[in-house]
């Protein structure tokens, strides 16, 4: 029987335990739990296999680097651990969320201790790719830094997020677009953001403070999009383009409406070509 969910923790040693979310725990004195100090990834379990795994670690890896992190574990310990993951609970289709905190200190504060523990967990979620037309606003309140080194990694920190998605639930929207410090839009709550004009699709740069997303850096590799200038994408040249798109690992979500205005990206024709956009960035 396949389980909904399934976690693993590096407690109480290096071996670790797995068990279920619930029942599985970190210590109170976590930077992690207490500061959002860590990192996460979340890849895609397609048909039992984790999807474009390397492509997440080499992110994960450089914004370590960048945060001045201990290294987080490499692909082989990781891929053994999904495989295993996805061996005792059954999910064939899912998320699986990879954590990487700088671990306990022994005082309390901002500074970083000489010397911790980093700890590592992971979960594997059942939850299948999304595709289906989503309704936006612009959050009036939470901005992307474009200058700020948290806006070029993917951390704990989503209260920005949290916040812009709750404004956008309050406005009878499914999700919120945020603006840039630097000018123009810059995301979704936790998504990619691409405009097509003129023919081609445009995403902001991420001199905007977006996320380097492993699906962006897919799509303009392979030349499937371009990035706007800063400020270029705004809300009224959204509202003049020929489709919008909330894109990341777990699925390619056409934008219908901004603000309660029509963008055209409600019908199924919208949705079976976002979806076939995304199989083209996953399988290239």
């Amino acid at each position: 029987m396949s389980l909904a969910c399934l976690a693993w923790i590096d407690e109480p040693d290096p071996a670790g335990r797995w068990g279920d979310p619930d029942d599985l725990t970190l210590p109170l004195a976590d930077r992690g739990l207490l500061l959002a100090d860590g990192l996460f990834e979340t890849v895609l379990v397609l048909q039992g296999e984790p999807r474009l795994l390397g492509a997440h670690l080499e992110r994960w890896q450089r914004s370590a680097r960048l945060l001045g992190l201990d290294a987080p574990p490499a692909l082989e310990r990781v891929a053994g651990l999904a495989e295993a993951a996805v061996s005792r609970s059954g999910i064939r289709s899912g998320a699986l969320r990879l954590n990487w905190s700088r671990g306990a200190a022994a005082a309390r504060g901002l500074s970083l201790p000489p010397h911790s523990r980093h700890r590592f967990w992971l979960q594997l979620h059942a939850a299948r790719p999304w595709f289906t037309p989503v309704r936006v606003i612009v959050s009036p309140s939470e901005r992307r830094c474009a200058t700020s080194l948290l806006s070029r990694c993917k951390t704990f920190a989503y209260g920005s997020s949290i916040q812009a998605r709750r404004q956008a639930e309050a406005a009878g929207a499914d999700d919120a677009l945020l603006e840039s410090t630097a000018g123009g839009l810059c995301c979704g709550t936790a998504a990619t953001l691409l405009v097509r004009q003129g023919g081609r699709w445009l995403t902001p740069p991420l001199a905007s403070g977006c996320l380097p997303g492993v699906m962006r850096e897919r799509a303009l590799r392979l030349g499937l999009a371009t990035e706007a200038a800063v400020g270029e994408i705004t809300a009224a040249s959204l509202l003049g383009s020929e489709a919008a798109l909330l894109l990341n690992s777990l699925g390619c979500r056409p934008i219908c409406a901004l603000a309660g205005a029509g963008l055209g990206g409600g019908s199924d024709g919208a949705a079976s070509a976002a979806e076939r956009f995304w199989h083209q960035l996953l399988e290239a």
